[in-house]
Formats: C-alpha cells, sequence, structure tokens
C-alpha cells in the first residue's frame, strides 16, 4: 500500500492546505452530533456588552462563520447587570430582577428589554439571521433576590408558589453558605430536595424558553463548585421542552474524567478548565487535560439529546478585553501567529467546542483564516480515534542546544527529573484514588490526617495534615501543616496551611484549605494552585469530613480531597507533544507541536502510528513538497508551533 502525504504546516512559510469535501453546514446537518462552534462574547466585551454591539457582532457571524458552522452567538455573563459607576463582576446591588427574584436584561444596555420581553426581540432577530442564541447563567438563586426575599414563581397557576398553607420565598430555598466560589456576593444554590426550590428553577428556565433561547451556558455548577442535583433538574427541564437547547457547563476548574463520567446523558459540552486567555502558559496547559479525556473515551461522550463533548474553553483571538474588565475590546491577542496556529490546531484535534472569543467586527484577514481553516474543521467535525500520538522525539535546534531529546513513552513534555513532591487536589469521590485518608493519635492532645495511599508501598513518609502544630519535621518532608478540630464522633474539620510554603516550618500564619477558588482561575493559575488556601474564616467551604470509607469530603462543593505525585521541576511549557486522529475517508492526521522556546525538529516513526492505530500499514514515499526520511515524519517546528500532515493511504 502506497501513501501519499499532504502538510499543513504551522508556519506561513510552509502553509500548505489539503482541503477535504465537507457537507455545507448551513442546512441539513444535525449538529447536536457535532462539536458545537459558534461566537461568545466573553473575551472581547467581559460583561459590559449592549444588544446593539451584539446583533451587530451576530450580523459578522451570519455572513462570514455561518457557512464554516460557527452558528451560535452567546452572550455570557451579567447581562442583567447595569453598567453604572461602581457595578463591576462581583458588585451587589446592580442587577435588575423582576418581582420573583429572575434576572431580566438590564434595560439601559437591551433596549428592547424595556418592553418586559426579556430577549425575545434579540433572539427573534438572530434567528432572523439563520443563527441560534445562547445566554449566560448562574447557579441557583441571585444574592439580591435573596436578599430581598422575593416570592417564588408557580408556573402552573402564575401566582406565588404556596405549600402546606404558606407562601414560599426566597430565603425559604437559597443556600447562602453555597455561594458561587469566584462570585459570592452574586449567586447561591438552591435546595433542590424541596418543591419550592424545584419550582424557582422551573420558573427560570421556562422564562429562557419562552424568549427563544437555544444555548445555555451554566456557570458555578460544575468542577470545584459541581452541584450535581442542579444539573440534573436543569437537564430535566430542558429534554422536556419541544425543541433541543444546547446545555453547556462551565467553568471547570479541577474537573477530572471520573467526574465528568457523571454527566452522562445531562449536557452536551462541559468545561474541564478554568478561563483560557491569551498567554502560551495557558495554551500549554491544555495539552494534559486534552490528552487525558480522550485517553477516557470521552471524545465524544452521551450527551443531551445528542453527544457531549469536552471543552477546552473559547478561543481569545483577534481583538480583545482583559478578564473582569469593564470595558470591550480594546486590544490585540498577545499569542503570537504560530501560538494561534498551535492552539487552533489543538482544539480541533482534540474535537473541543469551537467557540471564537473575539471581536468579529474588527476580525483581521489572518484570524478569518485561521478560524475558519477547511482541514482544521474538518478534523473538529468528523475525525475519529483522536488521542495524544506518545512515541515522538524532538532534537532543539540552537547553538549551544543541537542535542537529542531522550525518546519516551510519555510524549517528551519535558526533560526526566527524579525529584518529586506530592501536592493536595479535589476530585469526584467517586474517584477510586480519593480514599487514601486515615486519622492517627499522636498523644493525648494532637491528632493528624495523612494520606497513605501509594506511601507504605514506595516505602516513604506519609503526607500529613496536623490538628496541632507538629514537631520539627526536616525540610526534606514535602507537608501540609493543619488544625483538624472534632466536631462530632467520627467527623473532622479540616484546616491548612499554604501548600506553597512546603518546605518552611510554621510561621503562625493561619491558612484553611477551600474546596473550591475564590475566583476564576484561569487554566495556567489552576496548575499553579493546587488547591485554595485562604485566610480561616470558618466558613463552608472549609470545612471537611473524614468519611469511613477513608474519604475527605467537602459538604460546600461534594468533592473529595487526594494527593496526587507530581515532579517538582514539571516544566508545563516546554516539550515536544503529538496526536494522531483518523478521517472519515480513511485519511491519517499527525500533529506535531513543538512547547520550546527554540526551534525543534520533531521526528516519528510511521511503525510506531501502527501502535495506535491497528490495522494501517503505512509506508511514505517522496511527495512534490515534502522529503520523507526512511520510515518517519520529520519536520523541523518553530517555536511555540506546530505541524499537521494529511496522510491519504491509496
Amino acid at each position: 500500500m502506497k501513501t501519499t502525504l499532504s502538510l499543513f504546516c504551522c508556519s506561513l512559510s510552509l502553509l500548505f492546505c489539503f482541503y477535504l469535501p465537507r457537507g455545507s453546514l448551513s442546512a441539513g446537518v444535525d449538529r447536536c452530533k457535532l462539536p458545537p462552534r459558534g461566537w461568545n462574547s466573553y473575551d472581547s466585551f467581559c460583561w459590559t456588552i449592549s444588544e446593539d454591539d451584539f446583533l451587530k457582532s451576530a450580523k459578522v457571524v451570519a455572513k462570514y462563520l455561518k457557512s464554516h458552522g460557527y452558528e451560535y452567538v452567546v452572550l455570557d455573563y451579567l447581562w442583567y447587570r447595569r453598567l453604572v459607576p461602581g457595578a463591576y463582576t462581583d458588585s451587589l446591588g446592580f442587577d435588575v430582577i423582576d418581582q420573583w427574584g429572575r434576572m431580566v436584561p438590564a434595560p439601559d444596555r437591551w433596549h428592547s428589554a424595556k418592553s418586559g420581553n426579556g430577549f425575545a426581540e434579540v433572539a427573534k432577530e438572530v434567528h432572523s439571521l439563520g443563527l441560534k442564541f445562547g445566554i449566560h447563567v448562574m447557579r441557583g438563586l441571585s444574592r439580591q433576590a435573596f436578599d430581598a426575599n422575593t416570592p417564588i414563581l408557580d408556573i402552573n397557576t402564575g401566582r406565588a408558589y404556596e405549600e402546606s398553607g404558606r407562601e414560599w420565598r426566597a430565603q425559604d430555598i437559597g443556600i447562602k453558605e453555597r455561594s458561587c466560589a469566584w462570585m459570592p456576593h452574586g449567586f447561591m444554590s438552591v435546595n433542590t430536595s424541596l418543591p419550592a426550590g424545584r419550582a424557582f428553577l422551573s420558573s427560570l428556565y421556562h422564562q429562557y424558553a419562552e424568549w427563544g433561547v437555544d444555548f445555555i451556558k451554566h456557570d458555578c455548577v460544575f468542577g470545584d463548585d459541581f452541584n450535581l442535583e442542579e444539573i440534573t433538574y436543569v437537564s430535566g427541564l430542558l429534554k422536556k421542552f419541544d425543541r433541543p437547547i444546547l446545555y453547556s457547563l462551565s467553568p471547570g476548574t479541577s474537573v477530572t474524567p471520573t467526574m465528568a463520567k457523571e454527566l452522562k446523558g445531562l449536557a452536551n459540552m462541559y468545561r474541564v478548565t478554568g478561563d483560557d486567555w491569551d498567554s502560551w502558559g495557558d495554551v500549554a496547559s491544555h495539552f494534559d487535560v486534552a490528552r487525558d479525556f480522550a485517553k477516557a473515551e470521552m471524545v465524544p461522550g452521551e450527551g443531551l439529546l445528542g453527544s457531549s463533548w469536552p471543552d477546552l474553553d473559547m478561543l481569545p483571538l483577534g481583538w480583545l478585553t482583559d478578564a473582569g474588565a469593564n470595558q470591550g475590546p480594546h486590544r490585540q491577542c498577545n499569542l503570537t501567529l504560530d501560538e494561534q496556529r498551535t492552539q487552533m490546531t489543538l482544539w480541533s484535534m482534540a474535537r473541543s467546542p469551537l467557540m471564537f472569543g473575539g471581536d468579529v467586527r474588527q476580525i483581521d484577514e489572518t484570524t478569518y483564516k485561521l478560524i475558519t481553516n477547511p482541514t482544521l474543521l474538518e478534523i473538529n467535525d468528523y475525525s475519529s480515534n483522536n488521542m495524544e500520538f506518545p512515541y515522538v522525539t524532538g532534537k532543539i535546534l540552537g547553538p549551544e542546544r543541537n542535542h537529542l531529546m531522550r525518546r519516551s513513552k510519555i510524549s517528551m513534555l519535558k526533560r526526566v527529573n527524579n525529584h518529586h513532591t506530592r501536592v493536595v487536589g479535589v476530585t469526584s469521590c467517586k474517584d477510586p484514588n480519593a480514599n487514601g485518608w486515615s486519622v492517627e493519635s499522636l498523644g493525648q492532645y494532637h491528632e493528624q490526617i495523612c494520606w497513605r495511599k501509594e506511601d507504605e508501598q514506595l516505602n516513604r513518609e506519609p503526607l500529613c495534615l496536623y490538628k496541632r502544630k507538629p514537631l520539627l519535621a526536616s525540610s526534606s518532608l514535602q507537608m501540609v501543616r493543619a488544625k483538624i478540630c472534632q466536631i462530632c464522633s467520627n467527623e473532622h474539620v479540616l484546616y491548612g496551611q499554604d501548600n506553597r510554603r512546603l518546605f518552611t516550618s510554621d510561621d503562625g500564619v493561619k491558612s484553611c484549605l477551600d474546596a473550591s477558588p475564590r475566583h476564576k482561575l484561569t487554566s495556567s493559575e489552576w496548575k499553579k494552585k493546587q488547591p485554595s488556601f485562604s485566610t480561616c474564616r470558618g466558613d463552608a467551604n472549609q470545612m471537611w469530613k473524614l468519611s469511613s470509607n477513608a474519604t475527605l469530603r467537602s459538604s460546600y462543593s461534594g468533592l473529595c480531597a487526594r494527593v496526587k505525585q507530581v515532579k517538582a521541576n514539571d516544566v508545563r511549557t516546554s516539550g515536544v507533544r503529538s496526536w494522531i486522529a483518523t478521517g472519515r475517508q480513511g485519511e491519517i492526521y499527525v500533529a506535531f507541536f513543538n512547547l520550546n522556546v527554540e526551534k525543534t525538529l520533531i521526528s516519528a516513526k510511521l511503525s510506531d502510528m501502527a501502535k495506535v492505530l491497528p490495522g494501517r500499514n503505512l509506508e511514505v514515499w517522496s511527495g512534490q513538497r515534502y522529503e520523507a526520511v526512511a520510515d518517519s515524519l520529520e519536520m523541523v517546528v518553530d517555536k511555540h508551533g506546530c505541524a499537521l500532515f494529511t496522510l491519504n493511504c491509496s
């Protein structure tokens, strides 16, 4: 069998795009079974976008991007907040709510909402363009509605909800101690075990459906703030409507495949990272996450009325704003062109939803060609067997760096370093790796909770969390100090010293382990933050229970603490990586990624591809524009760049 080779390389001087036939995405294609694609307002406008700017953006999407499958235009958070002095992302008292405590569009920004029809006119305009309309919503109930103690609407009667001879209100269902970690003044969970709590959620989502919403981005219910009860109930509501409404979960810090598997059949896309912005660290940090979900065979999974997709977050390309800013687009993307191509290629090879975040009104030709590249969109839509390809080598090219990086089955993320440390993180309590904790006595007044999983078999000291100031320890022992208070039989509350000071003795600063971060983290920030520590306040998110099954559980988030071994000098932004996938017409896609700061010669043997693609007997001969080396693919790739090969078997 002979194989011809065409090449898409992420460098302008080597860009040869191999065009594959694709069906029209404007009609007749069921995108419920494909990764969702569209535009989201967050990266370019933060929360400040107006109706005029949103509809102008939608018209550009319809004219230039719709034919490439970009069918959703999604309005991100705080569309109900008045844009006035003093209002910002976590301010209190600036939101517009109706008499039932539900958020409605702020009329100073959304003039058509003055009629009392919410987003009905906006949705109608979006639909007339042949697009679908989406909105961002937060968990449960707003703090503003809770403080006002608004009544709850019974959608069956059109009046206040009554049960047991009384009228139910916001303070009857709101769980104030379960506020959103990154917006504590904004929203809190509702008690879904109460009929009144379920009635409130029903009133919210029926209103969204009445407005004509086609896409719900539900925030602060996944990852650190995992609330399976609310997700399950909302998913059930959406399934009952007479038209499909795509269900997206956000933000996604600390998500594991084990946690995500609990969403089976409930959602269509779910964030597996924190907010991704235009920094190389953010791009590079996605390689491990994408690999783990592909390895868990969750690309795709079973979703709500279709498939579900791990979401690597939006594409912050083109003209942008800044996270948390009170202004619209005002700067160019900070990523180099090679870095942008690397991001787009990884997102496509991992089959992540593609949500462009830049200002489409000012989109430049380079950005437009990148996000509409037909080969990448073909891969994103229709490829299969997507996975990280582990058999790859990199030779750094430079005046004094001409050495061959050791070949490895772990895809050469870094050079080998045997110095390890342990960090505390959070995971689903169903994760079999979460049950490694035990409580031990250090004497009459001292106790410690220790993580012994893997430690005993490796013959090393366990990582322990202490009730009181521990005995003096050697500086080589990686420890997280903690205070543990017994609250009742077999239950403990855990407080922890900041694990960023692993090698120092107790300095008297009282920092406590939180079940979730206090703000939205970028992907790169989350990699540095395992887990979140803050001043001890006795808040609910600092309370932990040691269960009989050896798990340490947070009742606040429903997640469990676990200890993970990492290499202390793990440089996640260097090395080489590779991905492989098969096309719907038998093609084989191979992507090389250079995470190094120098040009790197990246190589892979075709014989190794057969190890991950069984039944393929690949043989390459010299093509017109590419010189194959024996039985290998080989390419010099620029700093932070990538190369994508398309192999056609004939």
